[in-house]
């Protein structure tokens, strides 16, 4: 099963700064390059959690008594951890967004490329799907999924042209929905335009963002001091929450500060942040975008 080779493999997993005997969490398994990685600088007292929602990552599995794969959401990161009898570790990696598979298999619906039923759900357990959204969320709602998450200036307008539509007849598949919009993807943007739209869609079926806030709120909670956070986005979104976090302990508003008056934060930064090189965007075109921030619990 064709997976993505992972982005910022050495970088990544460098910033864990990896004890051989630490216990290591790996929040997004998909093909499993980054958990491999991880287990070859791992002692044989060395473990690592993985997590992935995806049952079709589960074919991935690695064979290794130190290392337990959960088909599960990394946002139930500390109760299942906790299952296993697991409170604190001294690192967790994450790599955001849709693994390379998902995007190739074209009934996922993840891909502009091919015609499928609207779904793009990463696990089958979601209850909403890419056609919910489409043919059953208001005028607001769509115009606001459209705009914060796709960045589509013209969010007004296609909500209401995907509400006309939608009154007529159902928009079933991606080829219907690309067709509802055409008059808004002219020629030379159409893929750009479209890869915002499917982009905003899956967002929001895959509630990326609140699930991206509650597994950071977790996350000083589950490190031991020195245990480090190292996060690697694709959007800016994402890359926001990540480096307010990282900054603030929270995602809006300034840090908290003590009696003293002393900035009271969970992480420091380690390092600047830091972006796949000319090669190996050559050799793998979806790290071009990939931004990777890492941080030391405090």
């Amino acid at each position: 099963m064709s997976y993505h080779n992972p982005v910022l493999l050495k970088e990544s997993v460098d910033g864990l700064a990896i004890k051989e005997d630490g216990i290591y969490v790996d929040v997004t398994f998909g093909g499993g390059g980054h958990s491999r990685e991880i287990l070859s600088r791992l002692g044989s007292e060395g473990k690592l959690y993985a997590f992935d929602q995806d049952e079709d990552a589960l074919v991935n599995a690695i064979d290794d008594e130190r290392f337990t794969l959960i088909n599960e959401n990394f946002r139930y990161i500390r109760q299942f951890l906790k299952f296993y009898g697991i409170r604190k570790v001294d690192g967790i990696l994450a790599d955001f967004g849709v693994s390379s598979h998902q995007f190739d298999k074209a009934e996922r619906g993840f891909s502009t490329r091919f015609d499928a039923d609207l779904d793009m759900r990463m696990s089958s357990k979601n209850t909403i799907s890419a056609y919910s959204v489409v043919n059953k969320y208001s005028f607001d709602d769509l115009r606001r999924v459209l705009f914060q998450y796709g960045d589509l200036r013209n969010a007004n307008a296609m909500a209401n042209k995907i509400i006309e539509s939608r009154e007529e007849n159902k928009i079933k598949t991606t080829e219907e929905l690309k067709e509802v919009l055409r008059s808004f993807l002219p020629k030379h943007k159409e893929h750009k335009i479209l890869a915002q739209i499917y982009q905003a869609i899956r967002i929001e079926v895959n509630q990326e963002v609140q699930v991206l806030e509650e597994f950071l709120l977790q996350t000083p909670g589950l490190l031991h001091e020195g245990g480090r956070l190292s996060a690697i986005s694709y959007h800016s979104l994402e890359d926001r929450l990540v480096k307010r976090f990282i900054r603030a302990g929270q995602f809006e508003g300034e840090p908290e500060k003590d009696f003293y008056g002393n900035i009271d934060v969970p992480f420091k930064k380690v390092g600047g942040l830091i972006v796949p090189s000319r090669e190996e965007i050559k050799k793998n075109n979806r790290a071009r975008s990939a931004k990777l921030r890492i941080a030391a619990k405090i």
